[in-house]
């Protein structure tokens, strides 16, 4: 079961990772920088800010970044106890992929995916109240997270577990900070 599991992670991975055209590499390398998104991150904060005010804006803001360093050690650790080797690292796979960048680290899972959709979903749902468009941040994760394949360093199961691990955490966290938010209201009544 495993090994045909494992076999289907290969098959997509070159299926899409051969979906690449040339002319796109400088966008998917673009997209795949997390500097590129520094804007996007800007904005949620001001986001976030403006709807909470300094109080309860900082306390997100606490929640947010607690969740990112924990989704971070997390990633860090699981890469370390299952050093699953990257995709251009595989001698049958190294002749017949696409590869624009050849990262050292461990690939399972990724840390692109879980901290993009860690961040889309917690900005979603702690402003979904105030700003109904705050949805198209899900934009951010599926481009971050689909450049990967196109740069030939992830396989989908590490794409598809470190989305749902950074969404579990959004999810996880978001339900504290609301509990915390709503405890400032009561104390402040």
């Amino acid at each position: 079961m495993l090994k045909t599991l494992k076999e289907w992670d290969f098959q997509l991975f070159i299926y899409l990772n051969n979906l690449g055209i040339e002319s796109w590499d400088g966008f998917w390398l673009l997209i795949t920088k997390t500097t590129f998104w520094i804007p996007l991150f800007f904005l949620i904060f001001l986001l976030i800010y403006k709807s909470y005010g300094f109080k309860n804006g900082t306390l997100v803001m606490i929640y947010f970044f607690g969740t990112i360093f924990i989704s971070i050690v997390l990633m860090l650790t699981t890469k370390y106890f299952v050093a699953r080797i990257r995709p251009s690292s595989v001698p049958e796979l190294a002749e017949i992929i696409r590869t624009l960048q050849k990262p050292n680290s461990y690939s399972f899972y990724s840390g692109h995916a879980s901290s993009s959709f860690l961040i889309a979903t917690f900005a979603v749902l702690i402003l979904r109240k105030y700003f109904r468009w705050v949805y198209v941040f899900f934009l951010f994760p599926i481009l971050f997270t689909l450049s990967r394949i196109f740069v030939g360093v992830h396989f989908p199961s590490d794409l598809l577990v470190g989305a749902m691990i950074g969404t579990l955490l959004a999810l996880l966290f978001y339900k504290r900070c609301k509990l915390s938010l709503e405890r400032n209201s009561v104390k402040k009544k």
